[in-house]
């Protein structure tokens, strides 16, 4: 097993672990039911995140996902619409990051000879990242600093910090230039 690897098995979930889901599945429906850009869309928002909601974040609705008490999202992040995070392994979005819509964090995969066993890795978007539409990050990649990710990307291996990546699987195509940003 890797060691950042840790393994689920989802019969051994405790009445809290099923009341916990139960209430992020809940707090989503409100989200995608709640007025965007209005002091109760941010309340909603806050009761989803806790405290791992920066300042000056914005999740737009809707959102889906599981274990979204285990997604950490920094300051001055903007995600679009749809996003699927199944953060069941962590997800750390960093400071400044741009995520489009449609796009899929996945920490956790199903063990191929017991689907209720579920092998996660965490997922780490690194500051000043942008990831485009409709792109499927796995479990276990990191996005390098200032990185870009092409839409419709399916990122399999970790991106290097200021890369730009396309494809499926994901390749560097070009390096950004380290000078130009602040």
């Amino acid at each position: 097993m890797d060691c950042n690897e840790m393994i689920v098995d989802m019969r051994g979930f405790s009445p809290e672990d099923k009341e916990k889901g139960r209430r992020i599945t809940e707090l989503q429906f409100k989200l995608s039911h709640t007025m965007p850009m209005t002091d109760e869309y941010q309340a909603v928002l806050k009761e989803l995140f806790g405290e791992n909601i920066g300042t000056g974040s914005y999740v737009a609705a809707p959102l889906n996902g599981a274990a979204l008490d285990k997604m950490k999202i920094g300051n001055n992040v903007f995600i679009n619409a749809n996003m699927l995070a199944m953060a069941r392994g962590g997800i750390t979005i960093e400071d400044d990051v741009q995520i489009a819509g449609n796009v899929s964090l996945l920490t956790n995969n199903h063990d191929p000879y017991d689907r209720m066993i579920l092998p996660c890795k965490p997922i780490l978007i690194k500051k000043g990242a942008w990831i485009g539409a409709n792109v499927v990050i796995l479990r276990g990649i990191s996005v390098g600093k200032h990185a870009i990710v092409g839409a419709g990307s399916v990122v399999t291996k970790d991106v290097p910090d200021y890369a730009v990546v396309v494809g499926n699987p994901a390749k560097v195509v070009k390096m950004l230039d380290p000078e130009k940003f602040d």
